[in-house]
């Protein structure tokens, strides 16, 4: 509210000073003429003496110049006594709008192109003062014990809780077993004891040392975060890290990074992030909905103009449109797939898609016995995700479906 209230009195200030210059103008201009001219014919008179006395000219001629010179002199003091209040009403008017103009004009365009809020730093200073808010921010065991002490999740059982207790025990005496440890910490983020369920995530890392995969560090870096109650420290930026480092398109990875940048002061970093996401899909993925609540406040902070883009359904032949196709005739069923498995390669051909539509293009085209078609889809998809671990491994499972894959 103090911005705010400092901004109107500038605006204010600025507007009062302009109107007083154009006041100023506007007599100055109007006295200054009337005076500039009765200077002038005064003049005119005392040089027509002066001739009149040297003889330069005949009294005749020095009376009619005396005549006309003191009738312009009446002229002028009649028009600068009546010039003043006729403009006296309209220069407030003026004034008016213009102190109008300058307030108003000026609060809409920092509404429009401003950020309230923020100090005055360049672009170099911010993103320097971001970095060091990243490298100062608290870390995991500061945030975890900031908050309140996690409530009991809801529909645990007597039962549940025993099991739990069990599994507990019977893990901590097998510090070396692996499934052991997953069972844990899944079991423990299913009740909402995310701290625990890092610490046997941790574990799991331990184990399998060099062989952790991206979705390991992914779970380890998410359990933290969740621990922390969605703020991501340091620690859980390092899991991060090292999901990306495994696999650079690791959705959840990308997503949780982006989220770190939002609360260090980079939004235009997040909705760089954020914005690839979406638009690579699939709109099934569990960080897409998070991506889709959060992406239009980001975007504003980061000064994009953005529009969101829509969710994409998945069009071609699903299994329950083969399925209901069962009833048909044998032509029948093999044209209807056929309208459907060309509509879907026209979609992927000019407009991409995700993974899951071209596995269902590949396994489509199997079953119309179109296998040469199946393959040169399946080659082309290996060459759209290249680097996408994930969505390689929906293509291959495809391919190994269709009987294509090598």
């Amino acid at each position: 509210m103090t911005f705010w209230i400092i901004t109107c009195a500038m605006a204010i200030m600025v507007a009062a000073l302009l109107g007083r210059a154009m006041a100023r103008g506007a007599r100055v201009g109007t006295e200054d003429a009337a005076s500039y001219d009765l200077r002038v014919y005064r003049d005119q008179l005392a040089e027509v003496e002066r001739d009149v006395a040297r003889g330069v000219i005949p009294a005749e001629d020095a009376e009619r110049a005396r005549t006309e010179i003191s009738r312009r002199i009446l002229a002028v003091g009649s028009t600068a006594g009546k010039a003043p209040a006729a403009g006296r009403g309209s220069p407030r008017v003026l004034y008016g709008l213009l102190a109008l103009v300058v307030v108003a004009g000026s609060l809409l365009l920092y509404r429009t192109v401003g950020a309230p809020g923020y100090g005055d730093l360049g672009l170099a200073d911010r993103i320097a003062f971001a970095e060091e808010m990243r490298e100062n921010r608290p870390s995991q065991q500061t945030a975890e014990e900031s908050l309140p002490p996690m409530p009991a999740e809801p529909g645990i059982t007597e039962e549940f809780q025993t099991l739990m207790t069990r599994l507990r025990e019977t893990v901590a005496t097998r510090p070396e077993d692996l499934q052991g440890h997953r069972l844990l910490a899944s079991n423990e983020a299913r009740i909402g004891n995310f701290s625990a369920a890092a610490v046997a995530q941790q574990e799991v890392l331990r184990i399998k040392g060099e062989s952790a995969t991206a979705a390991d560090y992914s779970d380890y870096g998410e359990f933290l975060i969740l621990a922390a109650g969605g703020y991501v420290s340091p620690q859980a930026e390092t899991a991060l890290r090292a999901a990306l480092a495994r696999d650079a398109q690791d959705g959840r990875a990308r997503y949780y990074v982006g989220l770190m940048m939002v609360q260090t002061g980079r939004p235009d970093v997040a909705f760089r992030i954020w914005d690839g996401l979406l638009r690579r899909g699939p709109e099934d993925s569990p960080w897409i909905a998070p991506i889709r609540a959060q992406i239009m406040p980001v975007a504003a902070l980061a000064g994009v103009d953005y529009e969101m883009p829509q969710p994409t359904a998945a069009r071609g032949p699903s299994a329950e449109d083969i399925e209901a196709a069962a009833e048909m005739s044998a032509q029948d069923r093999m044209e209807m797939i056929g309208g459907m498995v060309a509509g879907l390669s026209d979609r992927l051909a000019t407009e991409g898609g995700p993974a899951t539509d071209w596995a269902r293009l590949i396994t489509s085209l199997a079953v119309l016995d179109r296998g040469e078609e199946a393959r040169r889809i399946y080659d082309n998809a290996l060459e759209v995700f290249d680097g996408d671990a994930a969505a390689l491994d929906i293509i291959n499972r495809a391919g190994q479906q269709a009987g294509v894959a090598e």
